[in-house]
């Protein structure tokens, strides 16, 4: 056969030889002279079979090469053939690239290379290339150390078998090296195929192997599955992380290339990176930083004493800090700067490293850190107050379109339309309240004393934080019952899914005979028993537990019915009773019974509570009949189909809800979600099938709004907004009032009956509704709170036993105060809630309530006891 004057490469991955044209098949072998080099390196290439042929045909051309390869060394007179092959089978089993993820990260691996660098063809060699077609690999093949540099060079090899059973022809240990000293290799694992050890001999150290730089090594053995095996779980292990180590370098060139300065140090606060901006900004060369500890570096003399101690305690717990810090230079002088530090968790659920992100700020009435003002001549100096206003504005995080549209000469073209773009965006009519605020204090900032100018400051770095509402924690060695609780219940968790899904009842859509619940036909037929209790359900005193009891725990139809009847409901939807009364069923047999907590009783007492604050003169008289109506459905919806366990354990668990709801508000999304499915899903149970459209997308919203504010992580901002828009409003006018009373119940009753104090109203009422426990008589109080403690207890058991994070550490059943809990709980979220709810709705009852129980629970914390009642005497 001819030379072979070029090589095809078709869409399909193959490499064809093409020969002279009496050759057609796609087998054929061509040998490449010494002289031809050059080009070619003198490869010899082998073909697969096109789409058309079989494998076995590649199969019998493989094992049919041994008499050509014969001839060609006869026929090769003086010449030297260094020759690799390559083939790529259509009858893999993995043809296309698959995705990997490197944290948000989404990349697409092509089929994985492989170099053989054997001197000779045998059983070893001929095991590999099956091996790498059954596996759907591309596999080269190299005969000399020369040829096996050049063919990694060209093709970047994920995998290189490098033969090390004979030394008379090449050393597997300097082909390593030379292919090592490669730039590409960096991310190759390289094999070494060692011959057997007698059961005489001893093992031979893999020492050698590993400083000449090989990966593994590889005991010789013929076997095609043995090769095929051990192909996949190189795959699957190193290769697989190589191959995300080396999307890595994509992330640096970001890094090098971005404006903000970047420092990333380990747990230990060593440096381990800083990128160029970081080496502008504060003077030093990288070499200058890296390895060395922040307690080696000067500080500045203008921080706060104890602002370092508050850096360090915050990420310490995994929490983000930012905030403004003074560094010094290398020169000397001080910067002020803008620093977000993040601590970034790995191995083992700890924390590995805290990037740190910087940019300068302006240092009030003082020139900020300009790099162009020390840089261009005295021709430049507007632009270089431009710059100086760059920097001004980017410590507010307000951009002025003045100031954008003056500095288009110092950027590319590029750069510049994205100014223009941005100064139009700050130039419309639709910006928000709080880039109101942010613009009138920078806009005071300007000509503020140095004093004011700093207070200014923090407001804007507290009013940039999304947490507005939320109070900053102890730390949590001083009250772990409080931080656990408030973890718990006002975070998704830490987002990290696991292989454990959290199935939910999977009744949920089913339907309930009404053989099953027997309940009467209309109210008139309710027991004696039952209707005796439901006579107190009026007073606030009115005991739920006994009604579950009466009513095999199913409390919440016949509650429903007497308190639904009484406020007119069935009226105002137009639906007959025995519609209300299948809707009820439906609805509670949605909730666990087997839940201690979360289940229909609970559904009842907040449908309770409910019903009494509808009932207080202020809050019917700020409240149309459509409000009414979606707080007492959304009260007794609010937790249809609870699992039992908390938004964070679901998150944690990766459950399918969870997914569904991106990790936010789950439950309450589920809640809401499910009570309209349910409701309109059959006819006899559809509560809503007789209003009009309008009316009832009304009122599906504002109970979808209830339901959803029953979520705990939005507490403080309800609470607050409540506050701030109503209590304050209302007891100032009562406060400076010097006109008529009935001027004052006028003004009262503008602020009450807005359509967005209404709203925040209803939201307050139900949020009280659902942790009313506390104020409850103290008997209810302290069924309630074992009934919680239980659910939290059976939580951190499941948690330990499916090995995931525990949520609340605190409620371990053989550890945990009961007592503790509640002042915690009481403490942090019920006290100023029901205050202000009070100073709305006059609830003195409730408050005396409050105030018995507080003292019960401190009590009992003060004997050490941990549990709901005090030891009995002896």
């Amino acid at each position: 056969m001819g030379c072979a004057p070029s090589i095809h490469v078709s869409q399909s991955g193959v490499i064809y030889c093409r020969d002279s044209d009496e050759s057609n098949s796609p087998h054929q072998t061509t040998t490449i002279s010494q002289g031809t080099a050059a080009t070619l390196h003198g490869l010899f290439i082998k073909t697969d079979a096109a789409d058309t042929i079989p494998s076995v045909i590649t199969y019998q051309s493989r094992h049919s090469r041994n008499n050509s390869h014969r001839d060609r060394r006869e026929n090769s007179g003086g010449h030297i053939c260094i020759e690799a092959e390559t083939q790529t089978s259509h009858t893999s089993v993995k043809v296309s690239g698959t995705e990997e993820c490197v944290g948000p990260m989404r990349l697409t691996q092509e089929p994985i290379q492989v170099l053989l660098v054997f001197a000779k063809e045998d059983s070893q060699s001929d095991a590999f290339w099956w091996a790498c077609d059954r596996a759907g690999f591309r596999c080269n093949i190299a005969r000399t150390p020369e040829s096996a540099v050049e063919c990694f060079l060209d093709k970047h090899h994920e995998i290189v078998v490098i033969d090390g059973r004979h030394s008379r022809y090449f050393e597997a240990e300097a082909v390593c090296r030379l292919i090592r000293a490669t730039k590409p290799s960096e991310h190759s694992v390289i094999l070494a195929v060692v011959p057997p050890i007698t059961s005489e001999q001893e093992e031979p150290s893999a020492l050698p192997l590993l400083c000449a730089g090989f990966s593994r090594r590889f005991v010789e053995n013929s076997s095609v599955s043995v090769c095929y095996n051990e192909l996949l779980q190189i795959e699957h292990g190193e290769v697989r992380c190589q191959f995300k180590l080396r999307a890595c370098n994509s992330v640096f060139t970001a890094l090098e290339h971005c404006q903000e300065a970047v420092e990333i140090t380990s747990e230990d606060h060593v440096i381990q990176y800083v990128n160029p901006a970081f080496e502008r900004m504060m003077g030093y060369h990288k070499g200058e930083l890296i390895g060395k500890e922040l307690t080696e570096l000067p500080k500045s003399e203008k921080n706060r004493a104890d602002l370092l101690d508050t850096i360090n305690t915050c990420i310490k717990k995994g929490k983000e800090w930012q905030g403004t810090y003074y560094a010094r230079r290398k020169s000397g002088d001080s910067i002020q700067q803008h620093v977000k530090i993040t601590p970034v968790i790995g191995q083992g659920g700890k924390i590995r490293h805290f990037v740190s992100i910087k940019r300068p700020q302006s240092d009030n009435n003082k020139q900020p850190y300009k790099q162009n003002r020390d840089e261009k001549g005295s021709e430049e100096h507007p632009q270089s107050e431009c710059h100086s206003m760059r920097h001004r504005d980017r410590r507010k995080e307000s951009v002025d379109a003045r100031s954008i549209s003056s500095r288009s000469s110092d950027a590319p073209s590029l750069q510049n339309r994205r100014y223009s773009s941005v100064a139009r965006i700050h130039s419309m009519t639709i910006e928000a309240p709080i880039t109101k605020v942010i613009n009138i204090i920078n806009a005071a900032q300007e000509s503020s004393p140095v004093t004011v100018a700093e207070a200014l400051d923090r407001v804007l770095e507290i009013l940039r934080t999304t947490e507005l509402y939320s109070p900053q924690l102890a730390s949590k060695d001083d009250d772990p019952h409080t931080n656990d609780l408030v973890g718990g219940l006002m975070s998704d968790g830490l987002r990290r899914l696991s292989g454990n899904e959290y199935v939910f009842s999977k009744s949920s859509l089913q339907n309930v005979s009404q053989s099953q619940l027997a309940i009467p036909v209309t109210l008139n037929d309710v027991p004696a028993n039952i209707a005796k209790l439901l006579d107190d359900e009026e007073r606030w005193e009115f005991n739920i537990l006994e009604l579950e009891t009466a009513t095999l725990k199913r409390p919440l139809t016949y509650l429903g019915l007497k308190v639904f009847s009484s406020f007119g409901v069935c009226d105002f939807l137009s639906c007959t009773e025995a519609t209300l009364r299948s809707w009820l069923q439906v609805i509670e047999a949605n909730y666990h019974a087997s839940n201690s907590y979360h289940n229909s009783t609970h559904a009842a007492d907040v449908l309770h509570a409910t019903a009494y604050f509808l009932r207080k003169d202020r809050v019917k008289s700020s409240l149309e009949p459509l409000d009414v109506v979606a707080a007492l459905i959304a009260a007794t919806v609010h937790d249809v189909d609870h699992p039992g366990r908390t938004n964070s354990f679901l998150c944690n668990a990766g459950s399918e809800l969870a997914v569904l709801y991106n990790d936010t508000a789950v439950l309450e999304s589920h809640h809401a979600a499910l009570a309209f499915q349910l409701t309109v899903r059959d006819g006899k149970n559809n509560i809503f099938k007789n209003i009009d459209r309008t009316q009832f997308r009304t009122l599906r919203q504002a109970i979808i709004d209830m339901v959803l504010a029953t979520e705990m992580t939005r507490h403080f901002e309800h609470v607050n907004k409540f506050v701030n828009s109503i209590n304050k409003p209302m007891a100032a006018i009562e406060e400076s009032s010097s006109n008529s009373e009935g001027s004052d119940c006028e003004s009262q009753a503008s602020i009450r009956n807005s359509p967005e104090n209404r709203l925040l109203i209803k939201r307050m009422m139900i949020k009280c509704a659902d942790v009313a426990n506390p104020c409850r008589p103290l008997e209810l109080c302290i069924e309630w709170a074992g009934r919680i403690s239980e659910e939290y207890f059976a939580q951190t058991d499941e948690e330990k036993r499916q090995g995931l994070p525990v949520v609340m550490p605190v409620f371990d059943r053989n550890t945990c105060s009961v007592p503790k809990s509640q002042i915690s709980f009481i403490d942090y979220f019920i006290t100023d809630m029901f205050d202000a709810w009070d100073a709305f709705a006059s609830l003195p009852g409730l408050m005396e309530h409050l105030s018995e129980n507080y003292k019960y629970w401190k009590n009992l914390d003060e004997i050490k006891c941990k549990s709901l009642r005090p030891p009995s005497s002896p």
